[in-house]
């Protein structure tokens, strides 16, 4: 059984449906019906066209779920008069079910929860496990974000800004249960870029193919987290690199600059560099200072200082980092690194043990607090 298959095909499929007239929710129900009418019979008899078949079985499905319902002799007709899907429908129909998904009445969570199951294919039980949260409560969420946009119509072009943030929203997820969403995200934005010419959404393909690539060091057998500076560079991916930067570099060269290009610039610069002593940290400044222009995020000004820090002494990372909030998550974590690189070691020790107790996840409290204990011994074995 061709899992992939099915799930490309998901959001054609379902565009077409909608297209027709369906109610999005009972479309998308209809559409994951047919799904297991598909795994139930394609092993034994596969038809020649998976995608026309799909579109067949679920329309039916759709009108036996409404032929009792008020509207019943409407869709009838509707399925007369519909013409039969052709190719030059799914770049449209999967467009507008990207831009639904993103629909600014959805919470982040419920708009990356939808986009997984109507345009990924992906089963509720296989969302709940990927973000870890019940089966039950994922369904809730799915129930609802549908019934919120049910109805919505495109008279105007949607925000593709909104689309790319639920799609990078989906990648940094990572990987939990049996459905890497990491992987996952890297092909819905290669869809969506097959869809759309826009040189953000090329900025944001690249971006996730170059923190994609280096996903294998990232982690030691242990399970615990791998800092980039202590990073084995020869475990990165050097064609999901090649493929990045060359993406970037074709969107870059069309002048319409977005956060997601600077946000790939800078993870470029990364992987150029054979060592972290020889990375351009002057060159991703400069980046950081465009990003803080194109967004004055505050995860933007706390990254900027890092590499301040590397440009320009452990002090100037410092005096960056005095002028922001220190209530924002990691700025602690910075401060342990760069008092650290300046040499205070008691002080770096007190700060990550601090910000081990703020960390949001296991993995990275068990890495700060690795980094606390390190320097107290050695702070201790030379002495105040």
């Amino acid at each position: 059984m061709d899992e992939g298959l099915l799930r490309s095909l998901t959001p054609s499929v379902l565009g077409i449906l909608v297209r027709r007239g369906a109610d999005f929710a009972a479309a998308e129900d209809a559409v994951q019906d047919a799904l297991v009418e598909a795994v139930r019979v394609w092993p034994e008899d596969r038809p020649r066209d998976p995608k026309g078949w799909l579109v067949t079985v679920a329309w039916r499905k759709f009108l036996d779920a409404t032929r009792a319902d008020t509207a019943r002799r409407r869709r009838e007709d509707l399925v007369d008069a519909e013409p039969a899907p052709g190719p030059g429908t799914v770049a449209d129909d999967t467009l507008r079910l990207y831009f639904l998904c993103a629909h600014p009445s959805l919470t982040p969570s419920s708009a990356v929860a939808l986009t997984l199951r109507a345009v990924g294919g992906l089963t509720t039980r296989q969302i709940a496990r990927a973000c870890l949260v019940p089966e039950a409560t994922m369904a809730q969420r799915i129930s609802r974000a549908k019934r919120t946009v049910s109805g919505v119509r495109f008279d105007r072009n949607g925000d593709v800004g909104t689309v790319l943030r639920v799609l990078y929203l989906v990648f940094n997820e990572g990987y939990s249960g049996d459905v890497d969403l990491a992987a996952e995200a890297i092909r819905l934005t290669r869809q969506l870029a097959a869809a759309i010419d826009h040189p953000e959404v090329a900025g944001l393909l690249a971006l996730m193919l170059l923190h994609h690539a280096r996903r294998a060091a990232r982690t030691a057998p242990d399970g615990s987290l791998v800092p980039l500076a202590e990073q084995d560079r020869g475990r990165w991916d050097t064609a999901s690199i090649a493929e990045g930067v060359g993406i970037l570099q074709g969107a870059l060269a069309r002048d319409r600059l977005g956060e997601f290009q600077a946000q790939a610039a800078v993870a470029a610069l990364h992987a150029d560099a054979p060592t972290t002593e020889e990375t351009d940290w002057v060159q991703i400044v400069e980046w950081y200072d465009e990003l803080v222009r194109l967004t004055d995020s505050p995860v933007v000004r706390l990254n900027r200082a890092v590499a301040v820090g590397e440009a320009d002494g452990p002090r100037a990372g410092l005096a960056a980092l005095a002028a922001l909030d220190d209530t924002q998550p990691r700025h602690t974590a910075v401060a342990a690194h760069l008092h650290e690189r300046d040499g205070d070691l008691a002080t770096a020790a007190r700060l990550y043990a601090e910000a081990a107790g703020k960390a949001s996840n296991i993995a990275e409290r068990d890495h700060l607090t690795r980094q606390a204990a390190r320097l107290n011994t050695r702070h201790f074995s030379v002495g105040p």
